[in-house]
């Protein structure tokens, strides 16, 4: 019985890290999610490709130099 609170404390753990993952890859959402925009075709000069939105529109984010 003592390992009862240490299944149920694992569950929700499990629980709560695949609530994270509501948003498909690949979607319009999750490029704007993850700080991009959709651009047909290819990224603007200066930009680079982080992803894809749909299938030809790639997700696009600047460049961050230090």
């Amino acid at each position: 019985m003592r390992i009862l609170p240490l299944l149920l404390a694992v569950l929700l753990l499990m629980l709560q890290a695949a609530a994270g993952l509501s948003l498909p890859r690949g979607s319009p959402q999750d490029c704007e999610r993850r700080g991009g925009f959709c651009s047909q075709r290819s990224c603007p000069p200066g930009i680079g490709r982080i992803g894809i939105c749909s299938k030809e529109v790639f997700c696009c984010r600047r460049r961050w130099y230090p």
